[in-house]
């Protein structure tokens, strides 16, 4: 059984580079056909998909979200990590990661604020 697992600091400035890292056990990340995905969900609205890295390396991001984002991982360690850059108070969120096999970490919460 995949599990994943959120870490990353609670609290970026604003402006700041938001980095995320997902731990990835039971499985590994470059199994083929395998996706994984960052989403989130900022506080009374609805999940929002932010972009994926595939088995292959490959990556695809959320048009509105593309030109701050990069995902990328590691292999040697299983894990694959989030950078949103010049961060505003609009990204605080729960943040996920997710596999498109059904399997989603318990989510962390980032804020943003002074």
């Amino acid at each position: 059984q995949v599990q994943l697992q959120e870490s990353g600091p609670g609290l970026v400035k604003p402006s700041q580079t938001l980095s995320l890292t997902c731990t990835v056990s039971g499985g590994s990340i470059t199994t083929n056909s395998y996706y994984w995905s960052w989403i989130r969900q900022p506080p009374g609205k609805g999940l929002e998909w932010i972009g994926y890295i595939a088995y292959s390396g490959s990556t695809y991001y959320s048009p509105s979200l593309k030109s701050r984002t990069s995902i990328s991982r590691d292999t040697s360690k299983n894990q694959f990590t989030l950078q949103l850059s010049s961060v505003t108070p609009e990204d605080t969120a729960v943040y996920y990661c997710a596999g498109n096999r059904g399997s989603w970490g318990q989510g962390t919460q980032v804020t943003v604020r002074i």
